[in-house]
Order: C-alpha cells, then sequence, then structure tokens
C-alpha cells in the first residue's frame, strides 16, 4: 500500500505489455468494426441493458451519442443501428453496471490508483456517491451532496477575487447544464471558462468567424450526398469519425471524387466495407479516395498554395472555366492582394516543404479545377498545428476561389469530436464572451456580468501554477490527460486549494488534486434523468448545427446520482444565496423552464420547446450556408487573406512528432488496447518512424527508446516506447495520447486561437535507458 508522502504518478506507468504489430490495414468497417462494437458490451457484462440501450442510441426519442458530434441523417435512419463502433463503446463504457463505491476508495489509495493505467483506470466502473479527499489525505471517503456544495461555497466566497475561479467544461456536457453553467460563472464574477472547444476546433473558430462569418461548419449532411469532390484533410474518419465514412460512401457512389491529404495512410481514408450492407459483410466494399497525398507534418499549408497557384495557372490558360470569377467580384474582398504572393512560389519548392510530389499535387489540382461543387472536411490534424489558422483560412480562400461555399454540395466541415462540444460554445460557454451576449443576459436577468476575458485552457494552466487560480471545477472530462505539458499541469493542479470533478467514471484528473479534492457523480446520457417522477429529455448541438432531444432510458447504477443541471443550480444556491438575482431552484427542478430563458436569450432559438421535441429538431441559423457572409471588418463579403509558408527546419537529430489517438480511443478514454486499422495489438507505448530513419538511427523494429523535448530550455522525457515501421513522412514520426503530452510544452499553441499545438512537437530519440 502507499505511504503517506508517496506523490501520485501525474502519467500513465512507464511499463510495456505485449506488443503484436501486423501492419497497416487498407480498409475499415465490416464484420470487424461489428464484433469489437458489441464485444465491448459483452465484456462489461450487459448484453441486455447494452444492447436495449444500442438500439436508442442516436433514434428519435431516444439519446444522443455520448461520443462524437457527427449528425444524424434527416431521413430515414437504420433500424440496425445508427451508431459507430466507437459509438457502441462509449455507450458500453457509461453503460456498465460495474460501481466504484466507498469501499473501493477505503480499500485504494490515490496513490496506488496512480499505479494503473489509463485503461485500467477507467475499467473500474461507474462513480456513486460523492467521494471528498481531505488535505493531507490517502483516501477518498464519502461526503454528502450538501456537505459537498457547503464545501464548494466556502472556497469559493473566500477567495479574493472571483477571478481565481476556474469553471471548465467537457463537451459532453447538455445545453441546459451548459448555459446554466455559465450564467453562475458570470453571476459569480468571472469569464474563466476554459474548455474542451481550447484543445480541439478554437482553431476553426478562429479562422471561420472572421473571414465568413460564423465560426462554424456551413454544410449539411445531404451535401455529402450530392457533391462534386470531397477534401478529407488532417483527419481520420475511420476512428475518429466513422459515422463519416457512410457519407462518403454515399457522396461516392453518386458520382463524387475524394482527396485525402494526410501524414499517415490511414484505413477510414483508403477503403469501407459498410457493415451495413450485404457487399460490406461480405468484404467487397469499395474503395474511398480516388487520391491519397501524404503530405509532411505541418507541410499541408505548402501543399494548399501549391494548389491555388495552380488553380491560377489553369484558369489563365482557360479563363472563366476554372475559378468562378463571378463569385469573386460579387461576394469577396482582397483577391488581388492575394494572388499577388503567387509571383514569390514556385511549385517545386513548395512540392518539397509539402513532402507530396509535383506531379501528385497537379493531379490533385487538376481534381479541384474540373468540379465545382467541393466540400473540405479537416479534424485536429490541421487545427493543433501552430498556423491552423492559417491553413483553414488557406482552406477558405481555396473555396472562394472555386466559389465552392454558401451553396448545396459545397462548403467547409471542421468534424467536431466530443458529442455537444458545438453546443457549449453556442450556449455562449467561452472566456472571450461578445459584448452583445452580456448585455442581452444583463438585460434578461438584471445583473451585470464581467465584461472581461477570461482564461483559455493553455492561460488557466499558467495561472493555477503562478497561484493566480485556487479553486479549480470540471464539468466532466479529464483535464489532466487531455492538457500539454503533463508534468508542468500537475505541478500546477496540486497548487489549488480546491479542485473538484463532475464525473462518470474514475479517471487520471482524480488523482492529481488540490489540497482539497471532491468527485461528483453524475447521469450519464443513457441514464434516465427523473426530475419531479417524469423522465426528462436534454438536448445538444451536432456538428452541422441542429439541436436536437436526448432522453436516456437506463435506470441509473445508482439512486446517489444527480444530473448536472442540479450540480450547477445547487452550487449556486449554496454559493451565492440570497445575492443571487435568478431563481435557480426554478431552473433545478425544470429543463423547459431553462430552454425557455434560453430562447430569450441566444438567437436561433426561438420556440425552442416546441422546435426541439419535433421529430428532426431543428437547424440554427447559418447565413454563410445561404452564401450571406456578414463580418465585423467586411460587411456581406467574405475576404481572401494572404499567409505566410512556414520555415520548419530540424536539427539532423530531430524528428517531428504529432500525437493522435489509437482506434481503441475516444478523447482520453481508453477502451482497450487495440489500433486495429494501424496493425498494433496489446500495446500504447509506439513511436511510428519511417523505415529509412530507422535504419539511418540503427534503429531495429522492437527496439526500446526514450523520446526527449527541449522546448524552452526544459528537458521533458518519455521514456520506454517501442518502434514500430510504418509508411509515415521521412523525419516524421507519430505517438498516442496521453502518453506522450509529456513532451509538448505548455508555450507549443496555435496562433490566434492559444491551442496545444499537439500535432507539431520537435523530438529526439535516444536508446532507451532505466532512470537512476
Amino acid at each position: 500500500m502507499a505511504t503517506d508522502k508517496e506523490i501520485p504518478s501525474a502519467e500513465n506507468p512507464e511499463k510495456l505489455l505485449n506488443l503484436k504489430s501486423t501492419g497497416a490495414k487498407k480498409w475499415a468497417a465490416g464484420i470487424p468494426a461489428v464484433v469489437a462494437a458489441l464485444s465491448d458490451v459483452m465484456e462489461e457484462g450487459i448484453p441486455f441493458r447494452g444492447t436495449r440501450a444500442l438500439f436508442a442510441m442516436n433514434q428519435r426519442g431516444g439519446f444522443d451519442c455520448p461520443s462524437c458530434a457527427w449528425p444524424d441523417p434527416d431521413d430515414d435512419r437504420s433500424p440496425v443501428g445508427e451508431y459507430c463502433e466507437n459509438g457502441a463503446k462509449a455507450l458500453a463504457e457509461e453503460a456498465t453496471t460495474k460501481k466504484v463505491t466507498a469501499d473501493f476508495f477505503a480499500q485504494n489509495s490515490v496513490a496506488d490508483l496512480a499505479n494503473l493505467t489509463d485503461f485500467e483506470i477507467g475499467k473500474k466502473g461507474r462513480l456513486t456517491e460523492p467521494m471528498y479527499l481531505p488535505e493531507g489525505g490517502t483516501h477518498y471517503r464519502p461526503i454528502s451532496w450538501d456537505d459537498a456544495f457547503t464545501k464548494i461555497a466556502g472556497h469559493l466566497n473566500a477567495l479574493e477575487s472571483p477571478d481565481e475561479a476556474l469553471f471548465y467544461t467537457s463537451g459532453r456536457t447538455s445545453n441546459e447544464t451548459s448555459f446554466l453553467y455559465q450564467l453562475f460563472a458570470k453571476e459569480f464574477g468571472t469569464n474563466n471558462m476554459p474548455d474542451c472547444s481550447n484543445m480541439c476546433h478554437e482553431t476553426s473558430g478562429f479562422a471561420l468567424e472572421p473571414t465568413i462569418g460564423i465560426g462554424k461548419g456551413t454544410v449539411k449532411l445531404n451535401d455529402f450526398y450530392d457533391t462534386d469532390l470531397i477534401v478529407i484533410i488532417g483527419h481520420n474518419p475511420g476512428t475518429n469519425a466513422p459515422r463519416l465514412m457512410s457519407a462518403l460512401q454515399k457522396g461516392k457512389e453518386n458520382g463524387a471524387n475524394i482527396m485525402a491529404i494526410n501524414p499517415l495512410p490511414e484505413a477510414g481514408l483508403m477503403g469501407f466495407r459498410n457493415p451495413q450492407e450485404i457487399k460490406g459483410v461480405l468484404g467487397t466494399g469499395g474503395q474511398l479516395a480516388d487520391i491519397y497525398l501524404p503530405v509532411k507534418i505541418n507541410g499541408d499549408m505548402a501543399l494548399l498554395k501549391a494548389f491555388e497557384m495552380l488553380l491560377l495557372e489553369m484558369e489563365k490558360s482557360s479563363p472563366g472555366k476554372v475559378l468562378d470569377n463571378e463569385f469573386i467580384a460579387g461576394n469577396t474582398v482582397g483577391y488581388n492582394d492575394f494572388i499577388e504572393q503567387f509571383k514569390n512560389y514556385k511549385l517545386d519548392e513548395l512540392a518539397i516543404a509539402s513532402g507530396v510530389p509535383s506531379s501528385d499535387i497537379r493531379q490533385a489540382a487538376e481534381m479541384l479545377a474540373n468540379n465545382k461543387r467541393i466540400i473540405f472536411c479537416w479534424g485536429m490534424g490541421l487545427t493543433q498545428q501552430p498556423n491552423g489558422v492559417d491553413m483553414i483560412r488557406e482552406i477558405v480562400n481555396i473555396c472562394l476561389m472555386k466559389g465552392s461555399i454558401g451553396k448545396p454540395g459545397a462548403g467547409v466541415c471542421p468534424v467536431r469530436g466530443h458529442s455537444n462540444v458545438q453546443g457549449n460554445r453556442t450556449m455562449m460557454i467561452n472566456e472571450k464572451p461578445t459584448q452583445k451576449q452580456l448585455d442581452r443576459l444583463k438585460e434578461v436577468f438584471g445583473f451585470e456580468p464581467p465584461r472581461g476575458h477570461g482564461y483559455d485552457v493553455v492561460n488557466a494552466i499558467k495561472a493555477m501554477h503562478k497561484g493566480k487560480a485556487k479553486v479549480f471545477f470540471a464539468m466532466g472530462g479529464n483535464f489532466l490527460s487531455a492538457t500539454p505539458d503533463t508534468t508542468y499541469t500537475a505541478e500546477a493542479l496540486r497548487k489549488l486549494r480546491l479542485s473538484v470533478h463532475v464525473s462518470i467514471k474514475l479517471n487520471r484528473s482524480h488523482l492529481v488534486h488540490g489540497k482539497e479534492a471532491l468527485i461528483l457523480p453524475t447521469l450519464s446520457r443513457s441514464d434516465k434523468d427523473i426530475v419531479n417522477g417524469e423522465v426528462q429529455f436534454i438536448s445538444t448541438e451536432n456538428s452541422m448545427g441542429v439541436v436536437q432531444s436526448s432522453k436516456g432510458i437506463l435506470k441509473p447504477v445508482s439512486d446517489q446520482l444527480i444530473n448536472e443541471t442540479q450540480i450547477v443550480c445547487r452550487m449556486a444556491m449554496a454559493t451565492l444565496g440570497s445575492r443571487s438575482v435568478i431563481d435557480w431552484k426554478r431552473y433545478m427542478n425544470s429543463y423547459d423552464d431553462i430552454r425557455d430563458i434560453i430562447e430569450k436569450c441566444i438567437p436561433g432559438f426561438e420556440n425552442y420547446n416546441k422546435r426541439v421535441r419535433e421529430r428532426n429538431g431543428f437547424y440554427l441559423p447559418n447565413g454563410a450556408r445561404e452564401g450571406k457572409f456578414i463580418t465585423d471588418k467586411f460587411g456581406d463579403k467574405a475576404p481572401f487573406t494572404v499567409t505566410k509558408l512556414p520555415v520548419n527546419t530540424l536539427a539532423d537529430d530531430e524528428y517531428m512528432m504529432a500525437s493522435t489517438r489509437t482506434h481503441d480511443q475516444f478523447n482520453t478514454t481508453i477502451y482497450g488496447l487495440e489500433d486495429r486499422y494501424r496493425g498494433i495489438k496489446n500495446e500504447r507505448r509506439v513511436v511510428f518512424m519511417n523505415r529509412k530513419d530507422m535504419d539511418k538511427a540503427g534503429y531495429a523494429e522492437g527496439e526500446k527508446v526514450d523520446l526527449f523535448n527541449y522546448d524552452d530550455g526544459v528537458e521533458r522525457i518519455a521514456r520506454l516506447f517501442v518502434v514500430v515501421p510504418y509508411p509515415i513522412p521521412e523525419r516524421n514520426t507519430v505517438t498516442y495520447f496521453p502518453e506522450t503530452n509529456v513532451l509538448m510544452s505548455i508555450n507549443n499553441v496555435v496562433g490566434e486561437s492559444n491551442m496545444p499545438a499537439s500535432k507539431f512537437i520537435r523530438i529526439k530519440i535516444k536508446k532507451h535507458q532505466s532512470p537512476v
């Protein structure tokens, strides 16, 4: 057992399992996906409970998938199962009947639990009652809900300033809870609302808002079915959004071409065997990508500029046949300045910078030239690059050149991750609320909200480290494992007076904590949410701006669980007491009342309670989808953006590293130890390398190595990894997170959005040496 002096580990244990590498696959889904989806339900010992829930997930009258934010079809939904393999795994994780009780915490110290891997921690089961860790304590112990809220209120009210509190949000939180959560923070007096968007798609919002007038995508799901060309860049749909592959398949069957751009040749970009079709079951699914461009890490900008340069050349040779000059003249500004830059570029140099042969670039550019309706999809392969904002603006430039935005079958599609991360932002979970939003809250509720910007995730960590933030409240998520610079972040969290986590399962963030710590268990998306004797529903917003209802069907594993809205309201009542001007008790007991007040505060939610009960929910307004580009600086015109080409240099012994997730993982939740499509079984501590780099450095397949980063003059080490050869550009490497988050400096961020640049980390690789 752990002693009183042991400090819980902030990282996954440095131990290897038994790696089996079978090589990369060339297609995704099929029967293996069906087997994997059902096996998780069986492994959790819930064949009937789990199967019943699967048939209700993403169905009308059922509950929204707790995994990704990919939209459900507006028309017919599959009666077999409107979910993907990862959705089934997420459901199995939360529908489990395994329990983490007070007895479990009494038998296991915090330090002992920290010696487990994230996978082992997550498999312990559902949290069942509030738990408290006193200062100097080694074991969590039970606490009543009333005492927990009294403890939180005491700490919050003892702060010298409201800005010493941080209120974090994960993307799973419902619209109703998110709205009340930000309302409480503002009435308390702070805009310190870091959220998971600060780590995934903040970059997309920063790029899109000033260029097309809205920080969201512009397409609907049906646009994928009737388009000419779909470009997938910096995204792995086979793992990160498997239901996107069905849309790609349908588009391809209807005549669309597909272009795949990524450093790794992901199976989900190459081929798809739809498990809901006979041909997919028989293993005869079709190829998806018509062309695959193996771009170097951060070579995307050079590739995009090469496309633009070639499009301009082809337009010059065939005026009016390549670009949409009428659209450019009527809907954009800055075109002449934009095209002026290409006098300074040469295709061969751009090809070298991108890592893609010039012949392949020409072939891809011809696809862009010969098609009019183009959809660009991207993921964190772009948003987590230092120049991610500029790269997305470059995508917008291409859309503007082609007139491929604001019309059916064309537009931009950032593929959002967590299931309501977009809804959180719509509900004003934002450390930078607009003055218009704040004015509206003041008008509706009668209090003066704080006007200054709060801390995002990176600045929140720095504030904790400096002692400027003293109370941390997390509405979901696994903050430590999601964030960069693990050692630095852990030091910051341990300086807090109090850390609070609202969670459904145990995770590493509960084990690296403030001087005092609370774990508040809550209902999952699939649980019945019963208020005043009636089963309630909440609402969420998907990647394409559809707001729909979500109603759980499963009996909760404990009668001590309360929903997130009740947690917010009870915290608000305990903290603010009689000085509050908001009727928190009313909202605690009625989601309909919350939706009525949201309707008064946020545009687009007129008749919220009526429309959310309709068959498919409703679409929020999206001017850019209709070709209306209302921007602050340019009125109804979309501006072309002139961006810089990055100069990426590496020392002779350096490599560029990008971190990614496995197929058995969603965000920080580890479902299993198999990355099936990349051929990795029973291991996570691997580093993918080009075979030529291995030979040059003298590394054999399976060799044990340590990884180092030296940003800011600090040595960061991730020990004990296994080298795996992979078809990846030379001098590029890929690893899994959160195991290598320790290598990423807190200062390695994306320009403008201040997101961690998790896909751009310079490392050195050395043969493994055991620490002294």
